[in-house]
């Protein structure tokens, strides 16, 4: 693996479409690790348009930063600063982050249908442990589909940061309709897994964030 870059460096590469990836060490990020089979437990993706600072599209069960669709510090899904985002996760959460940049770089029309998968979903919950094995559980039966090919906007009444991440995408059409929200967890998304995405779009190999101590 290639040399960290700073998160200075990270901010200013990252556009939207950008994931970013997170692995902790605590006995609920070790339970994610081991459940998917991936050395990751958290992801998200950047939003970066017009003059705003780059922003951290994700889902999680804290409420440490305001969300900034709303102007409301809530669980679940929640839109960030992205700088403020990652070093709450890297301080607080102590977790390490890694930075997949999307290419060649989105549209503005994808861009704007990311805002739009924004709006629609920002302030969803987020599941309970509970519920979070069992849909984790259901999205690996095979052969489920969803009528048409498409997300079902009902299945996401609650959602978790995979499915967030997933759903984005497929608004995007930066990857293909027909799984469940649910299939999709954080190790997906890790270049171990190899996800294949639409209309030529790729994700590069992980580059390690050095995120500064407080």
């Amino acid at each position: 693996m290639d040399a960290a870059i700073s998160l200075d460096e990270a901010i200013d590469l990252t556009r939207t479409g950008d994931i970013w990836i997170f692995r902790g060490r605590s006995g609920p990020d070790r339970a994610i690790q081991t459940l998917t089979n991936s050395p990751v437990n958290h992801v998200g993706m950047s939003i970066v348009v017009e003059d705003m600072p780059p922003l951290m599209w994700h889902a999680e069960l804290g409420r440490s930063l305001p969300d900034l669709w709303s102007g409301t510090f809530q669980r679940g899904v929640q839109l960030h600063d992205l700088r403020d985002a990652v070093t709450v996760w890297a301080r607080r959460y102590g977790q390490r982050g890694w930075l997949r940049q999307i290419e060649p770089g989105v549209s503005k029309e994808m861009e704007d249908k990311a805002l739009k998968t924004v709006a629609r979903l920002d302030g969803t919950p987020f599941p309970s442990s509970a519920q979070l094995a069992w849909r984790w559980v259901r999205g690996r039966v095979p052969n489920v589909r969803l009528r048409g090919g498409q997300v079902n906007e009902a299945t996401l009444e609650t959602a978790y940061c995979a499915e967030v991440v997933a759903v984005t995408y497929e608004d995007m059409g930066l990857l293909p309709g027909g799984k469940q929200p649910n299939w999709y967890d954080p190790g997906r998304f890790w270049s171990g897994d190899d996800l294949e995405l639409s209309a030529g779009f790729t994700l590069s190999n992980e580059i390690e964030v050095d995120i500064p101590a407080a």
